[in-house]
């Protein structure tokens, strides 16, 4: 049994630190107070059916701490999955609090194997390893959706490594015996390889989205059945009938940041399609926007903020930069969101209530479909052609 600490109780760092506890003594660090304590009570602070019903098991060899100290001492391996915003000042990733937790290990438990899970610019391991003349350093990425992390993560698609050595196959070998797919594939790279494929990666789900987004601004406009011409295009397996549902952009914690950093990273090499996908989420939602206007609401209700169902995570939403652009334009725009805990949200109101805010709303937009408006279908704004998240 490994001692394993896990800095970070995000999506990343919890899925894997409660994936990891079934079988090694595991400690998750963070500075929310909060979380750690909702943890440690065995409840989850994200929303996760799995995490939620994982973190119930008393098997589980789960610690939580708000301690560097307490929780670095004697590790056999640290987890860094803590936040990696977009700086758009800089033009990357704000990687202060992986260095800070790098910097703690080296000291707290310098035989550690450090392994950054945060999503970090093309060739930053190395260069962190350079700076700080540290060697015990790799860099692994996930690929885990919001809602279905700690799904994702027994159920891996591929397990990467950045490092070709007996360490890192021990690593993969660590993360494939914690796992419930013993065959996942596995592949051993360098630490910056991997680090593009997980911007690369990203970057290829925002280009779908957005392909099928103009493919539906297009039918929009002119008045041909989108849904149509998606089915007939997917009928071919080489496309395939998944991650083609229109919306109102890409959005969410990852694919907005992430496009942004490969684009950043491509500051000194030719391209034209990274910056055309950055640029499409933009454009629809301008369109969205106007078509939106086109139907002169007096009110509009935006309904729901978060991405998709089964998350409650809402930040970089793509309705967001929707409802921003009726408000630019004199719209009143109110919110329908049961996870935000205000009453405004960018000084608009929000309705608590779901039949007083269809009540309000002379327009009802919404990213997704829900049964829940069914009564007010007349109402409805949305590009959903499919009812899902595919």
């Amino acid at each position: 049994m490994k001692r394993i600490t896990v800095a970070g109780a995000g999506y990343v760092g919890l899925s894997n630190a409660v994936m990891l506890a079934r079988q090694h003594a595991v400690t998750i660090l963070d500075i929310d107070a909060a979380r750690i304590e909702a943890i440690r009570q065995r409840t989850s602070p994200i929303s996760d059916p799995d995490i939620e019903r994982q973190l119930r098991d008393e098997s589980l060899h789960l610690a939580t701490s708000t301690d560097p100290g307490q929780a670095l001492a004697g590790a056999d391996f640290v987890f860094i999955a803590t936040p990696t915003n977009y700086d758009p000042h800089s033009n990357q990733f704000d990687t202060e609090s992986v260095q800070s937790v790098v910097r703690a290990a080296m000291t707290l438990c310098p035989e550690a194997l450090i392994v950054i899970k945060s999503t970090v610019p093309v060739g930053f391991t190395e260069a962190l390893k350079t700076e700080l003349g540290f060697a015990n350093l790799v860099f692994s990425p996930e690929f885990l959706r919001e809602g279905s992390a700690l799904h994702d993560s027994l159920h891996p698609s591929r397990i990467v490594v950045g490092e070709r050595s007996p360490r890192g196959r021990e690593l993969a070998d660590l993360l494939l015996a914690a796992s419930l797919r013993p065959d996942a594939p596995v592949l051993l790279t360098g630490n910056t390889e991997a680090e593009a494929i997980k911007l690369f990666a990203n970057t290829y789900l925002a280009m779908r989205v957005a392909f099928f987004n103009e493919l539906d601004t297009y039918a929009a406009v002119n008045k041909l059945d989108a849904r149509q011409i998606i089915e007939g295009v997917c009928l071919d397996p080489r496309i395939g009938d998944h991650y083609n549902n229109p919306s109102f952009g890409y959005g969410g914690y990852c694919l907005p940041k992430d496009t942004r950093q490969l684009l950043a990273n491509y500051d000194r090499v030719p391209q034209t399609l990274i910056r055309a996908i950055v640029d499409a989420n933009t454009t629809r939602k301008d369109f969205i926007a106007d078509d939106i206007l086109r139907l002169n609401p007096r009110v509009v209700g935006i309904h729901r903020l978060v991405m998709k169902s089964g998350s409650d995570n809402f930040r970089s939403s793509s309705v967001q930069g929707v409802m921003k652009r009726l408000k630019a334009k004199g719209v009143e725009v109110i919110v329908y969101e049961p996870l935000l805990h205000a009453s405004t949200f960018f000084n608009s109101e929000v309705i608590d209530d779901l039949d007083a805010f269809k009540r309000l709303a002379d327009v009802i937009v919404t990213n997704r479909q829900t049964a829940d408006l069914a009564d007010v279908a007349g109402k409805i704004y949305s590009r959903d052609l499919f009812g899902a998240d595919r």
